[in-house]
């Protein structure tokens, strides 16, 4: 089965990774020493949540847990712009470098200072090559326009375009592009022309979008994911459950 395509899929989820990825890391690779094959990374850097990127450390000499994540240009920015899309700040980096000792291996705060991206996708993703972890493991963008074009055609989607001088990811709904204000309430934004170039999944057309393009045979799903994957929109792909892993939300960080 040396043309088995082992594929996991997770947006950026910290600037040190959540265990959970860890262990979906760890589930392929053991899987590849089964079956052969390839093992490929569905970057969903199209995702605009900022709480994704929250990192939870336990400070090392007390155990206390904090949460540290990206401080964002503007609440445009933050709330609305795709992760690939979300500017680092570097006095945030810089700031962030000084506390980081307090939580993490010098080592990693080596990495954690050595990074030079510019947005938060580019950021983790550079962190995680950084750490090891994805050595060996090819890394397809949901933000990338060459993947997009592959993908197919899906009828629930967002859009990525421009508001108030920052690339934003809208829901298409009904004609209209939205962005959700919370609740029920949403802000209309002006019509304006798309292509499949700025088109990325809702949920629950994720799979199936991301399955066009990669066409795996194994997919590695989290706890989470299982809730709510329909699997018949992958037909002929067997659904790996990830490992368990204790702390699952934690940042992996290399203990």
């Amino acid at each position: 089965m040396g043309d088995s395509i082992i594929c996991f899929g997770q947006q950026p989820c910290g600037f040190f990774p959540k265990r959970f990825l860890y262990a979906k890391i760890l589930t392929a690779r053991r899987l590849q020493k089964e079956i052969g094959g390839e093992i490929v990374f569905f970057y969903h850097d199209s995702d605009h949540d900022p709480r994704e990127t929250s990192t939870l450390l336990r400070e090392r000499k007390t155990g206390r847990e904090d949460g540290l994540n990206f401080e964002f240009a503007n609440k445009v920015q933050k709330q609305f712009s795709p992760l690939y899309a979300k500017r680092v700040l570097p006095e945030w980096q810089t700031k962030t470098a000084r506390q980081l000792p307090n939580y993490v291996a010098p080592e990693l705060v080596d990495h954690f200072k050595a990074v030079a991206a510019t947005n938060v996708a580019d950021f983790c993703r550079d962190i995680y090559v950084r750490m090891g972890l994805l050595e060996g493991i090819r890394v397809e963008r949901s933000s990338d326009s060459e993947f997009r074009k592959r993908a197919t055609p899906i009828d629930d989607y967002f859009v990525d375009v421009h508001w108030e001088g920052e690339i934003v990811r809208a829901r298409y709904r009904d004609g209209k592009l939205l962005l959700h204000k919370g609740a029920d309430r949403y802000l209309e934004l002006p019509p304006q022309p798309f292509d499949p170039i700025q088109i990325s999944p809702a949920r629950d057309t994720r799979l199936r979008w991301m399955q066009s393009a990669i066409c795996c045979t194994h997919y590695v799903a989290g706890a989470g994911e299982r809730q709510y994957l329909n699997e018949t929109d992958a037909p002929g792909v067997t659904f790996v459950p990830r490992v368990d892993i204790s702390d699952p939300n934690h940042a992996y960080t290399g203990e």
